[in-house]
């Protein structure tokens, strides 16, 4: 499956050289569907890249119940928390179908940059393309959904 990087999003149009660099930095990781992968709020410490499958990103607001704010499928990836160093998940991710993924432990990331800065460079600023669109798309169902909650107390309260 490995042979698919060079060819998803976060890699594409990388020198040999420089894919095989960044493919020496991830371990595979493969869960059956129905898998909770990580929970909201558990320690952040992978960023998953799915090459094959589908997982749903779920978030629970504290006085709400738990909603589905995306699905992810192949190419994408998950899990940034840990590559923006924040101490717990924002989110969880649960597998839809059996998936199958390479992932890096956030720390490992920051040396791969820290190590080879132009190979490291390239990979931070596409994951922040990648995941800057998800995050406004995040943020809009937050805003609308708190709207519904503030609109439903409205109406149950005299």
């Amino acid at each position: 499956m490995l042979d698919k990087l060079p060819f998803l999003p976060l890699f594409r149009d990388l020198e040999p050289a420089q894919t095989d660099l960044v493919k020496s930095a991830f371990e595979p990781y493969f869960c059956a569907a129905e898998t909770v992968i990580f929970e909201q709020g558990a320690p952040a410490m992978y960023m998953y890249l799915i090459l094959e499958g589908r997982v749903g990103l779920h978030y629970k607001p504290y006085d709400g119940p738990s909603m589905v704010l995306t699905r992810l499928r192949d190419g994408d990836v998950f899990g940034w928390s840990a590559v923006i160093r924040s101490p717990r998940y924002t989110s969880s991710i649960t597998s839809e179908t059996p998936l199958d993924a390479i992932r890096i432990h956030g720390r490992d990331l920051w040396k791969l940059v820290e190590n080879h800065p132009q190979t490291g460079g390239v990979i931070i600023d596409r994951l922040a393309q990648i995941v800057a669109p998800r995050w406004q798309n995040a943020h809009a169902q937050l805003h609308a959904f708190s709207d519904l909650q503030l609109k439903t107390r409205e109406e149950v309260v005299p």
